[in-house]
């Protein structure tokens, strides 16, 4: 949520444009479903001017969503004040300079095992923590998913499969020897994610750039593509492992290890006569614990498709945002807009619910390195910039998807 300093008169113009364009898309929306009633189809200057108010919305919404992105983005400031850190000044000394003694004695210092020459070496906390903010801003799957930093390469949690017999006794009642608890173990192997960001020497030397800002700023968008990508659909080989990738069964053959969904009814679509009973059946299928905090993740071209639904009563299913810095909603559950989930096909899921800090996890090893190189694109400056992430399911029953099939 954004404070309201933070809030400017053109955020406010921004967010009053939507609901506007908002108000008359629903009335464009009405005039066509009349049409359809009346005379069995549309009228299509109203079918493409419905099109072009969608594509309206979508763009309006966009921009929204970058001024408050911008807005929710931290920032490093300008350069040090006082006295600087001895990581941060070792750290300039090599980015600007290629000076690396400071940050070998640092990183023998605290026993480090990289080294320049493989690895690269660590950019300060500062930095690290910086470009995690940002990528949590940036990663819409991140920003809704639990993360945990870990220090090793795979993060192992176990879970209990099937619990220990329970049951009610009478006060003399003998009690029975209950069953012992079922254990097993979900992996999560943290993967190299890298960018290369290039600089001029010009740049480096201009002793008023921010050079730890720069390099957050360089890499958080290609970071960010590539990891939110890899949530939704990653195979898990040297990346991690999308919740698309798992195995899915119908919700009435669910079982531990795989995700569960409810179909459409229909092939490529929603059902003509009730369209609105697959988002129902989908809120229904997840159980009442995981309902509270539950999420809609969907593109925006499923988003539009979603926009022309109204319940029984001739209400819209989708609202957009309440207020600024808020998202739209779909049925009162929020909607998170990742642009890494499929459109809609037969056969297709382009729609989750669930909750997702329950359902998906994402580990980060700590540590983020940068190595120099000055010599591979002269006479720009590559820095190779390398993180290790990973991400899978940690519980199959919170979240749930929809198909868009007969069954």
């Amino acid at each position: 949520m954004i404070a309201p300093g933070d809030v400017s008169l053109h955020d406010v113009s921004l967010h009053d444009d939507l609901l506007v364009a908002f108000e008359t898309y629903r009335r464009t929306n009405d005039h066509r479903l009349g049409e359809i009633e009346r005379r069995g189809v549309a009228d299509p200057l109203i079918e493409d001017k419905l099109a072009r108010l969608d594509a309206a919305l979508d763009a309006q919404k966009a921009r929204l969503d970058g001024v408050l992105a911008k807005a929710l983005r931290p920032g490093l400031g300008g350069p040090p004040r006082g006295a600087p850190d001895a990581h941060v000044e070792a750290f300039s000394g090599y980015v600007r300079h290629g000076e690396a003694l400071g940050l070998k004695a640092l990183e023998a210092k605290a026993l480090s095992a990289g080294s320049g020459a493989d690895g690269g070496y660590l950019v300060p906390p500062e930095i690290e923590a910086e470009i995690g903010r940002r990528l949590a801003v940036l990663s819409p799957i991140r920003a809704i998913a639990s993360v945990r930093t870990i220090g090793a390469g795979t993060y192992r949690k176990p879970f209990m499969k099937t619990g220990p017999a329970t049951g009610w006794a009478a006060e003399t009642a003998a009690r029975p020897q209950t069953d012992s608890p079922v254990l097993a173990e979900l992996a999560f192997p943290a993967m190299e994610l890298y960018a290369m960001p290039a600089a001029t020497q010009a740049l480096l030397d201009d002793a008023l750039v921010n050079l730890e800002e720069w390099i957050a700023t360089e890499v958080d968008a290609a970071f960010a593509e590539q990891e939110s990508a890899a949530f939704v659909s990653g195979d898990g080989s040297a990346k991690p492992k999308g919740f698309l990738a798992y195995t899915k069964v119908a919700e009435s053959a669910w079982a531990w290890d795989k995700v569960g969904y409810v179909a459409t009814g229909t092939p490529g679509g929603f059902d003509a006569t009730s369209p609105s009973d697959a988002l129902v059946d989908l809120v229904y299928a997840l159980k009442g614990g995981y309902r509270q905090n539950a999420v809609f993740v969907m593109n925006r071209r499923t988003q539009a498709a979603v926009r022309k639904l109204k319940d029984e009563a001739g209400a819209y299913l989708w609202t957009p945002p309440a207020g600024i810095g808020q998202p739209a909603s779909l049925m009162g559950f929020p909607v998170v807009e990742s642009e890494d989930m499929p459109d809609i096909a037969d056969g297709a899921f382009p729609i989750a619910f669930g909750d997702f800090r329950r359902f998906y996890l994402v580990v980060d090893r700590a540590g983020v390195r940068v190595l120099r190189d000055p010599y591979s694109a002269k006479p720009y400056v590559l820095f190779y910039t390398t993180k290790r992430v990973g991400g899978g399911i940690q519980d199959f029953d919170a979240a749930k998807l929809l198909k868009f099939a007969a069954t």
